[in-house]
């Protein structure tokens, strides 16, 4: 016999967090290309985030979906971070420059640090939520 549902124990699971926010690609030209991106985060891998850059980017025309740490994105909106495939640092007071080295080459992505820490924020809240 199986016990009463009022017996069982809760079990929190917290919803994705997906925050879709405007970037720029710097590159040589004076103007800058503005993007679209997704930062999603999953509460079942806490710590690790996700950027995902539109598949118009990529040459195989698939979203191009980037995984890291989320200390490495929270460390580098304060100070320069990170020596591997990403790298992240305050450019000024308001934005914040991710860089993206792959073997096809190297991208670097501004973007506003409020729009960054408003993410962070929604990931923490989803990761106390399901403690």
């Amino acid at each position: 016999m199986s016990a009463p549902a009022e017996n069982l124990p809760a079990t929190a699971t917290a919803a994705p967090v997906e925050e879709r926010v405007r970037a720029r690609v710097i590159t040589d030209d004076p103007l800058y290309r503005a993007i679209p991106v997704a930062l999603r985060f999953a509460p079942a891998e806490p710590l690790a985030v996700r950027i995902v850059f539109p598949a118009d980017l990529s040459p195989e025309g698939t979203d191009n979906e980037w995984v890291f740490p989320r200390a490495l994105l929270e460390a580098g909106l304060q100070a320069p971070t990170g020596t591997g495939d990403v790298r992240v640092w305050p450019c000024g007071r308001v934005q914040a420059v991710v860089e993206f080295h792959s073997p096809e080459g190297v991208a670097v992505v501004q973007f506003d640090i409020a729009a960054l820490r408003r993410f962070l924020r929604r990931t923490y809240a989803a990761s106390a939520s399901t403690r």
